[in-house]
């Protein structure tokens, strides 16, 4: 009966999609590009060049906390032991890079589409991944302190509550876990270099693809996450090199940054 009442009712659905915490036009929006997602010279190659950082953030900034023994530090499988919670995985091309560290990752996305490209491209490898699709705020109902480390790497930008998408982010970690988050500064300059010159100009990335209003300083995740008992370790800047195709950390933080958060014990 429910189901009946949310399908004739639009009203009604948009209440659903707001409790979800879900914009359904992004998701909708990144759904098209499902096909050629693992195409490192398509519409998501700008996405596989900053694995150079994203891969190296994650490692490092476990390594920074004592949760890698040292004994595995410059091992292949470094990341073993390691339960990794992904949000906003999309097609999967940083939890593939994850699991292969030895990582064992649950990644979740709200897009059906997106999940069943990252499980084809799956197929054969021996990863530990599992693909749910859901929110961060439903996974963490049965999943409290679950996990050493909560990666949201290019998705905050596309959260309608981001309060409670880190709520949920840390109280799905254990205490002493790490969240890292990238995604982009509010400034003048990251609207013409991240809006205006990557999607109408250069193309770097499909058109439509950020809001303005979504981006977020570093600060205000700090203090967002400070609310929530988490103290920031690190932040650094980084750039896409578009003409090379690659990533390079940078001091500024003006457009693009990466940071990492830890969770108190107490």
């Amino acid at each position: 009966m429910l189901r009946k009442i949310l399908i004739k009712n639009p009203s009604l659905r948009l209440l659903s999609t707001k409790a979800r915490n879900v914009n359904e036009s992004d998701v909708n929006h990144l759904s098209n590009f499902a096909d050629d997602w693992w195409d490192k010279n398509g519409s998501m190659k700008a996405l596989h060049a900053i694995n150079q950082l994203r891969v190296p953030l994650v490692r490092d900034g476990l390594i920074s906390t004592g949760l890698i023994p040292e004994n595995k530090i410059n091992k292949p499988n470094v990341l073993s032991g390691i339960k990794i919670l992904e949000v906003g995985c999309g097609a999967g091309i940083l939890t593939e890079a994850l699991a292969k560290l030895q990582a064992t990752v649950v990644a979740l996305d709200p897009s059906e589409k997106l999940l069943s490209a990252a499980r084809n491209h799956l197929k054969d490898k021996n990863f530990d991944i599992e693909y749910v699709c859901a929110t961060v705020e439903e996974h963490s109902e049965s999943n409290q302190e679950k996990y050493d480390a909560v990666v949201a790497s290019e998705v905050l930008e596309h959260v309608p509550d981001q309060k409670s998408f880190l709520r949920e982010c840390v109280n799905c970690m254990k205490p002493g876990g790490s969240i890292f988050v990238t995604t982009m500064n509010k400034t003048q300059v990251s609207y013409l270099g991240g809006i205006l010159a990557a999607e109408y100009i250069l193309n770097l990335v499909p058109k439509g693809t950020h809001d303005f209003e979504k981006f977020i300083s570093p600060n205000d995740v700090s203090k967002i996450l400070s609310e929530y008992n988490c103290n920031t370790i690190l932040v650094h800047g980084f750039r896409y090199e578009f003409w090379q195709n690659v990533a390079k950390w940078q001091k500024c933080d003006d457009i693009n940054y990466a940071l990492q958060a830890v969770k108190n014990s107490s």
